[in-house]
């Protein structure tokens, strides 16, 4: 159980994880706050589409359709492992689920078999839609899956969650196949094992060591002696840092 992140926030957490993050329109303030709450947070929902194209998933995405208005997640997760940030906030996304399958994720228990729906998920997980027919055929390429395990990790790491607060659409609302194609219980295995192991941080252009420090709250210095930087602290775009742990 968490306050949301800010919208700046999410999009440097993300970041700091190694996702490569496409920002799309007005995005921060791209929401469904005026017709219910949004927050407190308990966990990650990941989805997969029914579509084909990224374009047009990240369009359909961002404005919705008859019926269902946008944002429908906060980011699109496209086949090349790209994190198309559509919304932030309240999202129709997740829908009525089961609370039993709330309080597990809360308890980062088992999860029941969702059998109810009497729980506003949209308010209480951050959401993620993945391009996908969802037919069981359509691969899933190993960029794709990567993005979705380090955006997981990301956002459990920031708020001390385990992988068990991260949860497929199938998981939540009865009735639902998303993602289908890959289990989510493989999937909370891969995010489990990043989140023990090393932390570690892909620099990108314009990056220094104190704002990566300041960004992942650690000493810069102490980056700097993990990865034997020395004077002039000098690091390039594309190079993999090991972060010391908090």
């Amino acid at each position: 159980m968490a306050d949301p992140m800010s919208a700046a926030k999410f999009l440097e957490v993300l970041r700091g994880g190694g996702s490569k993050v496409v920002e799309v329109g007005n995005w921060r303030t791209h929401n469904r706050n005026h017709v219910g709450l949004w927050g407190p947070v308990h966990g990650v929902m990941i989805h997969h589409t029914v579509t084909k194209g990224s374009a047009q998933t990240v369009d359909i995405c961002r404005r919705g359709y008859a019926g269902l208005p946008g944002p429908l997640c906060h980011g699109v997760i496209t086949k090349d492992g790209r994190i198309h940030l559509v919304g932030y906030g309240r999202a129709n996304h997740a829908g009525l689920g089961d609370d039993d399958v709330l309080r597990a994720v809360i308890n980062e228990t088992t999860l029941p078999t969702d059998n109810e729906a009497n729980t506003d998920g949209n308010r209480h997980f951050y959401g993620f839609e993945c391009e996908n027919l969802g037919d069981g055929i359509d691969p899933w390429p190993a960029a794709q899956l990567d993005a979705i395990e380090r955006v997981s990790a990301a956002i459990c790491k920031h708020h001390g969650w385990t992988e068990r607060s991260v949860i497929g659409h199938l998981e939540w609302q009865p009735g639902k196949s998303d993602p289908r194609g890959f289990t989510m219980s493989s999937m909370r295995d891969r995010i489990r094992r990043r989140l023990t192991a090393p932390t570690t941080y892909t620099v990108r252009p314009g990056d220094t060591l104190s704002k990566i420090g300041d960004a992942l709250d650690v000493s810069w210095l102490d980056i700097a002696a993990l990865n034997n930087i020395k004077t002039p602290y000098r690091i390039y775009p594309g190079q993999e840092l090991k972060i010391p742990k908090k």
